[in-house]
């Protein structure tokens, strides 16, 4: 089965195991990014996992997002429900087409891309076997709220990000915390960018949690 083109541009990288049952990572970049950016991040993550990173269909001054917004912080809230909607479908057909087990998909977005995985499990419940959201927002906040009880979220701020507030961090992890979600949240002495502490947390929670395995 192919991909309809219609879908996301993306990349995908099978497991280096080549075993169907590996988790995949799905990579979502930030504002301006591409399907190439966060492969790197990926495999320092999780080596043994697939990868899936698609290019955000959303176009703001030619730079790819995964939904539209109004200004910084104000976002499209119908295109957010058409993009996530679109994203879901998205991963079902890729697991068709590349023989991963949809079950067992990760996201790991970053910025843009970390608030259109927590809209995926905002609007669609629990999709995803787990979530890394780096420097996140609150993307909507639907009603009525999924139930993604026992879903392990990792949330990891940056207490000098000067596009994201922690109140606006906090104000996530207790949304998603009211879903029933099992959220962990690190703010740490960074800014919007990443860095290696982001990355040295993030593999370790993985680890522990056992859920990349």
């Amino acid at each position: 089965m192919s991909i309809p083109d219609n879908f996301f541009i993306h990349r995908f990288e099978p497991s280096p195991d080549h075993e169907a049952t590996s988790a995949t990572l799905l990579l979502l970049h930030g504002t301006g990014g591409n399907e190439h950016d966060l492969i790197p991040l990926g495999r320092e993550l999780l080596p043994s996992a697939a990868l899936l990173s698609p290019r955000g269909r959303v176009l703001e001054r030619g730079m790819p997002r995964f939904f539209r917004r109004f200004a910084e912080g104000v976002f499209d809230i119908d295109d957010i429900k058409r993009q996530a909607a679109a994203l879901n479908d998205f991963l079902d057909a890729a697991a068709t087409a590349y023989g991963f087990d949809r079950q067992r998909v990760i996201a790991v977005g970053y910025s843009n891309g970390a608030n259109i995985a927590a809209a995926l499990l905002l609007l669609h419940g629990a999709v995803l076997a787990g979530a890394i959201l780096l420097r996140p927002m609150v993307p909507l906040i639907p009603e009525p709220l999924p139930d993604l009880a026992g879903t392990p979220v990792l949330v990891l701020a940056g207490k000098r990000d000067a596009l994201v507030t922690t109140a606006e961090t906090e104000r996530l992890t207790r949304l998603l915390e009211t879903t029933g979600a099992n959220v962990t949240l690190h703010i740490l002495e960074q800014g919007h960018h990443l860095s290696q502490e982001d990355i040295s947390i993030a593999r370790e929670w993985l680890q522990m949690r056992d859920i990349g395995s």
